[in-house]
């Protein structure tokens, strides 16, 4: 009797044996199967608004239809560049897209939002770019939160709180460099987001100071709120990790409750619109006071604006190194006040792609800057072309490299 019941113990662990074998190997080729992976369908989702098209290829745009992939799965595949355009700022979104495009070395996909009015004309544009298949890009419309887009569109300037919104427009985007349209790089797209790589994990966004020198700052003798650090920040170059932006729940002075992104932009509008100069930037002051492990501040040279030279050249890591990202905030790129910042626009403006950059920008400019050294910005105007030398001289390696 006990060797009939060893043996029936015996084929019963042989069938769960074979049981387990079996719905193993099911499970492994149901992962083999190309798209049958529910992991990669949450990878792979269409973009939230907009219309997405291939930089230079006109008439070729699809409406939604690809995919991107998402950042964490593929961090090696693009860039993601956003800008926000309104008004007669077209023209300086192109010169900042076209800075972008010429020394960069990864793919770029620009996320651009503008004024109803402006798509056609940036369509126009950009489907004549000739870099099919280096640049992407997907036009959206100016969006904020019903209940409350009056209240946002006249914050500070028309549109500019835009940028509060992406992480929770671009659900699908893991990283984002957003910048003003006034900025134009003298260096990689690629060496700013290389910083998402030192965030600690405390980390979610970086920026640059708002001035360097304590005795002409803004933030520490006029502000009538809460700022970060000595100084205050800049938020014309912002560097986002929005994952992690999105799943922060963000110390605040109005509640001892922890708030998400989404939680707290209107709840702190309400309460300091009445004490705030510069909108939108201001709010993310307040934000970062009260949340300081989570910024990671980068040098001047990543956002060098005019009052880094107008007073006196009080950026060091410039004049070491060069300008990597110049800021031609108050509209300087427009009037003769900084004509060294309005030169650096001009030339990159005028630029025609696939022409010799030393011989059809670094030369012509460096011609104007020396025209220049009258005002306090043009005595240092070596430091506008440092790095933009540089710049061009690895761009020509690079190429001669790949022949």
């Amino acid at each position: 009797m006990r060797r009939l019941a060893r043996v029936a113990l015996l084929c019963l662990g042989c069938g769960v044996c074979s049981l387990l074998y079996g719905l193993s190997q099911l499970a492994l080729s149901l992962e083999q199967e190309p798209g049958g992976g529910g992991r990669e369908r949450q990878a792979r989702d269409p973009a939230a608004l907009g219309v997405r098209r291939q930089a230079g290829s006109a008439g070729r745009g699809e409406a939604g239809a690809r995919r991107y992939d998402y950042m964490k799965t593929h961090p090696s595949e693009k860039m993601h560049l956003a800008v926000v355009a309104c008004g007669e700022r077209l023209e300086e979104t192109v010169t900042m897209l076209r800075s972008a495009i010429i020394f960069s070395i990864r793919p770029l996909h620009f996320h651009i939002f503008a004024e109803d009015q402006l798509h056609e004309r940036f369509k126009d544009i950009l489907d004549e770019f000739p870099y099919e298949g280096k640049v992407n890009y997907t036009l959206y419309p100016i969006t904020f939160p019903t209940e409350s887009a009056a209240e946002w569109k006249k914050l500070f300037k028309p549109c500019a709180s835009q940028r509060l919104f992406l992480p929770l427009i671009l659900k699908n985007v893991d990283s984002l460099l957003y910048v003003d349209t006034d900025i134009l790089f003298l260096r990689p797209v690629d060496d700013i987001w290389s910083f998402l790589g030192k965030f600690n994990s405390t980390q979610i966004a970086a920026m640059a100071p708002e001035h360097e020198e304590p005795r002409i700052g803004w933030y520490n003798r006029f502000a009538r709120h809460p700022y970060y650090g000595v100084t205050g920040i800049n938020s014309g170059v912002m560097l986002m990790n929005m994952t992690r932006i999105r799943r922060k729940y963000f110390k605040n002075d109005m509640t001892p409750v922890r708030l998400q992104w989404g939680e707290i932009l209107m709840p702190l509008l309400k309460k300091y619109k009445l004490n705030i100069t510069w909108g939108d930037q201001d709010l993310l002051n307040i934000m970062f006071f009260h949340n300081p492990e989570s910024l990671y501040v980068f040098p001047c040279q990543w956002n060098y604006r005019p009052d880094h030279c107008i007073y006196g050249s009080n950026c060091k890591a410039a004049e070491e190194e060069g300008i990597f990202i110049l800021h031609g905030n108050r509209g300087v790129y427009h009037d003769d006040k900084q004509p060294t910042f309005r030169a650096v626009y001009e030339a990159i403006k005028n630029y025609s792609f696939g022409d010799d950059l030393v011989h059809s920008l670094l030369q012509p400019l460096e011609l104007e800057l020396q025209k220049t050294m009258h005002t306090y910005c043009g005595r240092v105007y070596k430091v506008f072309i440092k790095q933009l030398t540089k710049s061009i001289k690895d761009l020509y390696a690079r190429r001669s490299k790949g022949r």
